[in-house]
């Protein structure tokens, strides 16, 4: 008798995972930094953007804490920039969903299928995002750090939230999608049965194996097969490392 429990919640990260925005967020990060004395072409500076990169996914004023530890006047005037940034390249530059990625939640959506967005970014920005993507209608929850009482990845907060929000009886029923060791940390913590690391974000292969990927797949185009699949039991890797 197979022990594999459907899939009826699938949690989406955002930026890397559903959207190309990548550079936009980086841009944003050292505009923000700069803001408060680390400017390119400095050591400080170069250290930063490290933190940056390796806490990608985790709530954007978690990052700046971390960039200027103790002084939290600092690190809130850090991500005010940020958000004022990011949004304003959103309103130049627009925002691309990845390729398929509308094709996923279309069929993910018709599997019958809940979907929750999960997002380091404020719930500001994230109303923001949803309405210059129009995904309303396509989505069932939309989730910041906030709305989960403040702790957001590599908790395992938001993706509980969405269990609790749209009644899903079991943690096992939840696969969680995301371009980070954030994203895996907070899906494998979770009790996801399914954590699967997509490679068209920030971190490699290795990285999210190490957070607990259970899957690696090329893209968020791979991911509705993975998840309507009826062997789900061991970890598969369906693309090169990078």
């Amino acid at each position: 008798m197979s022990d594999v429990v459907p899939i009826k919640l699938a949690c989406l990260d955002l930026a890397g995972t559903t959207v190309g925005d990548i550079a936009m967020v980086e841009r944003a990060f050292a505009e923000a930094i700069a803001t408060q004395g680390i400017v390119p072409g400095t050591g400080a500076y170069a250290r930063a953007m490290v933190h940056v990169h390796r806490s990608r996914g985790c709530p954007k004023i978690d990052v700046f804490r971390g960039i200027f530890p103790g002084n939290e006047a600092q690190a809130q005037a850090a991500n005010l920039t940020f958000e004022r940034s990011y949004e304003g390249a959103l309103e130049r530059a627009g925002l691309v969903p990845m390729p398929g990625v509308l094709e996923v939640l279309d069929k993910l959506r018709g599997t019958g299928i809940k979907l929750a967005v999960i997002t380091g970014f404020s719930r500001t920005t994230l109303s923001r995002v949803l309405s210059m993507l129009g995904w309303h209608d396509k989505i069932d929850l939309a989730i910041s750090p906030e709305d989960a009482g403040g702790r957001g990845r590599p908790w395992p907060d938001m993706v509980l939230h969405a269990v609790l929000r749209l009644g899903v009886d079991d943690v096992r029923q939840v696969a969680v999608i995301g371009d980070s060791e954030s994203d895996m940390l907070a899906g494998k913590r979770a009790g996801a049965s399914i954590v699967a690391g997509v490679m068209t974000g920030v971190h490699s292969k290795e990285r999210l194996l190490k957070g607990g990927a259970t899957h690696i797949l090329d893209s968020i185009a791979d991911f509705p097969s993975l998840i309507l699949s009826d062997d789900l039991g061991t970890t598969q890797v369906a693309s090169s490392a990078r």
